[in-house]
């Protein structure tokens, strides 16, 4: 017979076992909820790293373009830094993360390539561009370019902006001007720029009063007009090269590459004033 202590004593120690069940449910419960909120959801794919682009300033407005309808096509993002070419050289030379490397000209990736830095094999020319004075949109100054041209006159107390002279711009600049033998007489009166588009900056706001640029980046601002070409035998020819690097972490930079030498490509590139090679080997 159950004494009336020991049914109590019973109904404590049932009491007691269904609070410890309850509460390893909870527990259960609880650290199954954080599995779930902290583990990747089965069949979802994670979202591809973008495609790291390292590129000339002068390209900035031409490849924005040419990565979004890459990405629209297949789907794959493209992320692009943009500077000087001797700037990126450096960066990719220093260890800084990126797929490919397009240069203004092609002693950048002379660079990178004599310190294995990129992969020779896909090394390509893409485009080729013009080399241009310019002068703020409201200026109503006339120069012909050509040997012996009065530039230093022209200029006055005024500046002429330049990108700087490790920048593939700033060589190309130096090299027309002392071809056509002014170097000399203009070289006191420059104010260089980090980059081509610092130089087209300067002008564009009217801090100098002519400019050397690319024709390229004259087109895309409206703030500035072109004065004139300066002959593309008076400068190394304005080749923009492109190779993956030897870095290279994502597997699609070979396929945007091969984007970049197809016929989608080529009619965005001459959309902007670039002249388009056959993307063959140097």
């Amino acid at each position: 017979m159950l004494h009336h202590s020991d049914a109590a004593i019973s109904r404590t120690n049932l009491g007691n076992e269904n609070m410890t069940v309850s509460a390893l449910r909870l527990l259960l419960l609880a650290v199954v909820s954080v599995w779930l909120v902290g583990a990747p959801a089965a069949g979802l794919a994670q979202p591809a790293a973008p495609i790291t682009v390292f590129a000339a300033a002068s390209l900035k407005n031409v490849l924005d373009e040419e990565g979004a309808a890459y990405t629209a096509k297949t789907g794959h993002a493209v992320r692009f830094s943009y500077a000087a070419s001797s700037a990126l050289a450096r960066q990719i030379e220093q260890g800084a993360p990126a797929d490919l490397f397009i240069s203004a000209d092609t002693d950048w990736m002379d660079y990178v390539g004599q310190r294995h830095l990129i992969v020779a094999a896909t090394r390509r020319n893409l485009i080729a561009n013009h080399l241009a004075l310019i002068a703020p949109a409201g200026s109503k100054i006339q120069i012909r370019i050509g040997k012996g041209m009065p530039l230093a006159q022209v200029l006055g107390d005024g500046r002429l902006a330049v990108a700087g002279p490790d920048v593939p711009a700033g060589k190309y600049a130096k090299a027309s001007l002392t071809a056509l033998g002014i170097w000399d007489t203009v070289q006191p009166k420059l104010v260089q720029a980090e980059n081509v588009r610092g130089a087209l900056l300067f002008v564009a706001q009217g801090e100098a009063p002519l400019g050397i640029v690319y024709d390229t980046d004259a087109k895309v601002e409206p703030k500035v007009r072109i004065v004139g070409l300066f002959p593309d035998s008076s400068h190394p020819p304005i080749v923009y090269p492109a190779a993956m690097t030897t870095g290279a972490a994502n597997p699609e930079a070979a396929s945007f590459l091969g984007y970049l030498q197809g016929p989608e490509a080529a009619a965005v590139f001459r959309k902007f004033g670039f002249i388009v090679l056959s993307g063959k080997l140097r």
